[in-house]
């Protein structure tokens, strides 16, 4: 029987990749060049920064899918609990009419529970975008400073 190629582990990839080795070998090559007036160790530690905010943001971002997957987890679990009362209450309601006045008012809390639920996993999803953008913007105000101030040296 053949054997499917295994896919891609991205999550080993993550825990192997190391943004300082490749600080390392971007510094390795440009100091190859012997640039006239480039301080290249600023040039390195910049772009040291640069990868840093992204792992930053990356691992921020990486944090909330994590939250939003267990929240919905947990919200499965609950609307498995509350399916079971249902069906209890249901079963015990009586008449018809009392049946169908309790189906009424469990699909109405059930409705509004859902809308809940997706305005809050909505929210987290907000806020982590948030976080990791807000990391990159910073990163890239500083970095822009910190061109603007090797150009300055260099005109000088």
């Amino acid at each position: 029987m053949a054997t499917t190629p295994q896919m891609f582990d991205f999550s080993k990839f993550m825990k192997d990749f190391d943004p300082t080795k490749m600080v390392d070998e971007f510094a390795k090559m440009m100091k190859q060049y012997n640039l006239p007036n480039v301080d290249m160790d600023s040039l390195v530690a910049s772009r040291k920064k640069d990868l840093e905010a992204l792992t930053t943001a990356n691992r921020v971002a990486f944090e909330g899918l994590q939250a939003v997957a267990k929240r919905q987890a947990e919200i499965l679990q609950e609307t498995m609990n509350e399916a079971s009362k249902v069906v209890d209450a249901i079963s015990k309601a009586g008449s018809p009419q009392d049946v169908a006045a309790r189906q009424a008012e469990i699909a109405k809390d059930s409705f509004e529970k859902a809308l809940s639920n997706m305005r809050e996993l909505a929210e987290m999803v907000a806020k982590s975008n948030q976080e990791a953008t807000s990391a990159i913007n910073a990163r890239i105000s500083a970095s822009l400073d910190e061109l603007k101030e090797m150009a300055l040296k260099l005109k000088s």
